[in-house]
């Protein structure tokens, strides 16, 4: 195992440090402390050729600049707070709108803008990289003291581990996810719309017209939102359910049966890649890209609707409005931990 550091850029007279996990395989994850972005992913295709395979920037100023929280991690809640605002312990919150009339992955400032503590630590069969931050009590309307980490560990088997732990001194709602858009063909060649995604999920929340959950649950049977068996994501634009039509694609939060087995694959035949996600998390956001822009370059590659796709294992958006499902309220005091796993490997051949 390598860790490699080096200077990224500087910020509010801080220095951004770019913080490079070297596995013995070589394979290679690369973060900075802007965020706790994940700049690049490298991982080799069938034939062994070493690519990057997450959309991401080489320079602090576009992803100041340009970035659609590519890589980052979000909070304190991830995805969409109806009406920017909600009541909890009999007090009303109110919180930045950044997204029409709603509140989207934390607010102006949320944690993918936040400048993070940084700590590496080395082992035998993996590295990892320890990111640390105190949201203060008040940031972005959000109460309480917030201490968070978040770390990214690189194992020998190809396995990237990212684990949360925060706790708070009052209580509060979180509801943190790593906001990577991957793209499997490697160097961004294609985009990733014929690759195949499983998720093992008979349900999906319902959207409305702000594509913020209606709290409905809708069955997958019969529809462009079954991927139990594994389908193109390019069904989902070319058949267009009125969900689908409704997100331009995919932005939608998904019931996972299961959890820590297997729950959610991505697949790129061409260049024989493919992705195992495994977590404790209730649900899985996926978000196929339509709202990505083309006004400007990802290294060197014009950046255009479904360039990447998210798959962002969370709790549900908007859920503080929908007593139903699962609560992401953090009592004061209480220890909040999660997990999610990425396994990189090729499909067989």
């Amino acid at each position: 195992m390598r860790i490699v550091q080096e200077r990224f850029g500087e910020m509010e007279g801080k220095i951004i440090t770019a913080t490079t996990l070297i596995n013995h395989r070589g394979m290679e994850v690369t973060s900075i402390n802007y965020g706790c972005i994940i700049t690049s992913i490298l991982t080799p295709d069938q034939y062994g050729i070493k690519e990057n395979i997450v959309l991401g920037f080489d320079s602090l100023e576009e992803y100041k600049k340009h970035s659609p929280y590519f890589g980052a991690v979000v909070g304190r809640f991830a995805g969409r707070i109806q009406g920017s605002s909600f009541t909890l312990d009999g007090v009303s919150y109110h919180l930045p709108r950044n997204n029409g009339q709603n509140h989207l992955h934390g607010g102006v400032k949320g944690f993918d803008k936040a400048i993070w503590d940084i700590e590496v630590v080395m082992g035998k069969q993996e590295a990892k990289v320890v990111y640390s931050y105190l949201s203060p009590d008040g940031e972005e309307g959000y109460p309480g003291n917030l201490h968070i980490k978040v770390i990214y560990t690189l194992s020998d088997r190809d396995e990237l581990t990212i684990s949360y732990e925060a706790v708070s001194d009052k209580n509060t709602l979180l509801n943190v996810t790593n906001h990577s858009y991957f793209n499997l063909s490697g160097n961004l060649k294609r985009d990733t719309l014929e690759h195949e995604l499983t998720i093992k999920s008979d349900f999906f929340l319902e959207l409305g017209e702000d594509l913020i959950p209606t709290g409905e649950l809708l069955s997958v049977q019969g529809t462009t939102f079954d991927f139990r068996q594994g389908r193109k994501l390019q069904d989902g634009i070319q058949f267009q359910h009125p969900q689908n039509k409704l997100a331009g694609g995919y932005d939608h939060p998904f019931v996972l049966n299961e959890h820590n087995n297997r729950e959610i694959e991505l697949r790129d035949k061409e260049s024989g890649r493919m992705l195992t996600i495994e977590t404790d998390q209730p649900s899985v956001v996926l978000y196929s890209g339509s709202q990505l822009s083309s006004d400007y370059t990802i290294r060197g590659v014009q950046c255009r609707k479904y360039l990447g796709v998210c798959l962002e294992t969370q709790g549900f958006p908007d859920n503080i409005h929908h007593p139903h499902l699962p609560s992401t309220i953090l009592e004061a005091g209480k220890v909040y931990q999660s997990q999610t796993k990425y396994l990189f490997g090729l499909t067989e051949l």
